[in-house]
């Protein structure tokens, strides 16, 4: 049975400067045609850090990626605000001094757990049918409506009269600069990002992350069984890997958990996900990888 070599993902550190498509096509270019290239949610130009591509049918799982956790090393900038809520914008000083430390403290607890969120405006977020971004360029104000995202901690790593540095781990869906330009505004002085940098996508990590100058695709290709994280593991013999490849249920040697199951081969490599009925041992395949 034929594999397909590309079938994984890399963990990119992508610097400062290039937007996500740019390191996108970078990787296109090294691979040369005939391999699939995506990314599992983008990072703005200004920001750096984990940048996880999808290569060949991994980019079939790249909603598992995006929904993993995330973590981010943020700067607040106090004291003044940003048109697009980061250093890339039009800062308009506020001429209000920043708080006390202690008082800078007390008000970050008040954006951890479930919180209402306003999306940048400019954003890549829908409004009428156009990006948000888009309007904003053109000049035009959009109303951009709040929604709810999950900010699970948020740690203070420093501060000084003008900067505040924090640890914030949080749900997908959760837009840094706005957290930043909110926390401004509840200390009354205006707030931006200035330094983003994420240090975790999922399972995927910044110590773990490859620079563009030293990436070498096919070395440092991680196996597409690091997206399911917390799924049970159903391990397929050659006989009903066939069977699967073809979109057939298969009979279980063994029993396994009723739901969702990711079917390896006896390498550990991944092959499918499936969905173990209520018996216990008949598995239905929903997305086969091999063929």
């Amino acid at each position: 049975m034929k594999r397909r070599k590309m079938f994984g993902f890399l963990n990119i550190n992508k610097p400062t400067g290039p937007t996500s498509h740019d390191v996108v096509a970078a990787v296109r270019r090294h691979l040369g045609r005939g391999v699939k290239v995506g990314h599992a949610g983008t990072l703005d130009p200004f920001a750096d850090g984990v940048l996880v591509l999808c290569l060949g049918p991994a980019t079939r799982l790249a909603q598992r990626v995006v929904r993993g956790r995330k973590e981010y090393l943020a700067t607040v900038t106090l004291g003044a605000r940003s048109d697009t809520d980061d250093v890339e914008g039009r800062i308009t000083p506020t001429g209000v001094e920043p708080p006390s430390e202690p008082a800078v403290l007390e008000a970050l607890g008040d954006f951890v757990g479930r919180i209402d969120q306003a999306p940048p405006a400019h954003s890549a977020v829908h409004i009428d049918g156009r990006r948000a971004y888009k309007l904003a360029r053109a000049g035009l104000r959009a109303e951009m409506p709040a929604r709810t995202v999950t900010i699970h901690e948020l740690k203070p790593v420093r501060y000084d009269p003008r900067e505040l540095e924090i640890d914030v781990q949080c749900e997908a869906g959760t837009y840094i600069r706005a957290l930043a330009r909110d926390i401004g505004e509840r200390l009354g002085c205006g707030g931006y990002c200035s330094r983003l940098t994420r240090t975790r996508v999922g399972a995927f990590t910044l110590a773990d992350a490859v620079s563009l100058d030293r990436l070498d695709p096919r070395r440092d290709l991680i196996e597409p069984l690091r997206a399911m994280e917390g799924v049970q593991h159903v391990v397929a013999d050659d006989d009903t890997a066939a069977k699967i490849a073809n979109g057939n249920s298969v009979r279980l040697s063994r029993p396994a958990e009723v739901g969702e199951a990711a079917v390896i081969d006896g390498g550990g490599r991944l092959l499918a996900i499936g969905e173990v009925a209520e018996d216990g041992l008949t598995l239905r395949p929903r997305r086969v990888f091999i063929r």
